[in-house]
């Protein structure tokens, strides 16, 4: 990610606006599920981690859920700019209450739902070789009216990894399951000034008896470099379970380096129904060598002198 600070926000559910990969501010994934498009820059190390606390209920099996537990993600930028590295996963604790024979039964349970290594690679950047936008028009007020219809092009990166469950005693692990299970996901990523859409096309556990499928969109809007808010949904399809969920939260940048973020989510079915919460903080260990981030050129300087512009209030 190629701008300067100006740019170079920090956005949750992996959207950040972008020219390359590097940036000189802190790129992470939080508060959101999706992945944005770009990779963190090479030299550039990241961990992302939050805890969340929430509750399940479900209506039909009359169960009430409480949980918590904690995410993390590592990411690495290796070899490359358009090469990352990641690991992530979750640690979750239950204790689920049953109404059963006239009294109330508690059932726990706790263990890593997944740990997934994976890698993700850029396949198209469109504004790799400069801005996307096309150019100003002097002899044509209409010409310059018009939609952009190049704006519509998204970055696109392809994210691949193993899910690992290595106990054979985990309780998240479905029986006859494999320990390695394969993960695939498809990123697009639009920048359009202050808005980033990101969308994300999961599969996963495909090779498995009850496979997963999801879709992630996520909005995210900039208030200046150091506040933004998102939005976001999640479709999950899948053999054993399917919801549509729906997220918001915010995230602030206290440095360069540093980003804290809150979150919750939502359902709208009742088997079950669900509620979390969540706080969390994203911290970047940068060993980046500087080449051609400091020897932008001149429509590069150009497009960090609009940005900067357009978030001096």
């Amino acid at each position: 990610m190629h701008k300067l600070k100006a740019l170079a926000l920090t956005f949750f559910a992996g959207t950040a606006i972008t020219n390359a990969q590097f940036t000189e501010t802190i790129n992470s994934n939080r508060p959101g599920q999706s992945q944005g498009a770009f990779a963190v820059g090479t030299g550039v190390y990241q961990l992302e981690a939050g805890g969340f606390y929430g509750n399940d209920t479900h209506e039909l099996r009359q169960t009430d859920t409480d949980l918590y537990g904690a995410n993390y993600m590592i990411r690495a930028g290796l070899l490359t700019d358009i090469l990352e590295l990641s690991i992530q996963g979750r640690y979750q604790s239950e204790e689920t209450t049953i109404f059963q024979g006239g009294q109330n039964r508690v059932y726990e349970r706790n263990n890593f739902p997944f740990n997934t290594f994976g890698a993700k690679l850029l396949l198209y950047d469109p504004y790799k070789n400069g801005d996307n936008r096309r150019e100003v028009n002097l002899k044509s007020w209409d010409a310059n009216q018009r939609f952009d219809w190049r704006r519509l092009i998204p970055a696109i990166s392809l994210y691949g990894g193993a899910n690992i469950t290595l106990q054979e005693d985990n309780p998240y692990r479905f029986e006859g399951e494999n320990k390695y299970t394969p993960q695939v996901t498809l990123i697009t990523q639009h920048n359009w000034g202050r808005w980033v859409w990101v969308m994300n096309f999961t599969a996963e556990k495909f090779t498995e008896t009850y496979s997963n499928y999801e879709f992630i969109g996520t909005l995210t809007h900039a208030f200046n470099p150091k506040l933004a808010v998102f939005g976001e949904y999640q479709a999950i399809i899948g053999d054993l379970y399917a919801d549509d969920i729906f997220r918001a939260g915010g995230a602030y940048l206290l440095t360069d380096y540093l980003q804290i973020d809150v979150a919750g989510l939502t359902n709208i079915k009742n088997t079950p129904s669900r509620w979390q919460v969540q706080a969390g903080l994203s911290v970047r260990l940068n060993f980046h060598k500087d080449t051609e981030f400091k020897n932008l050129s001149k429509d590069g300087d150009q497009r960090k002198a609009r940005t900067q512009q357009q978030y001096d209030f």
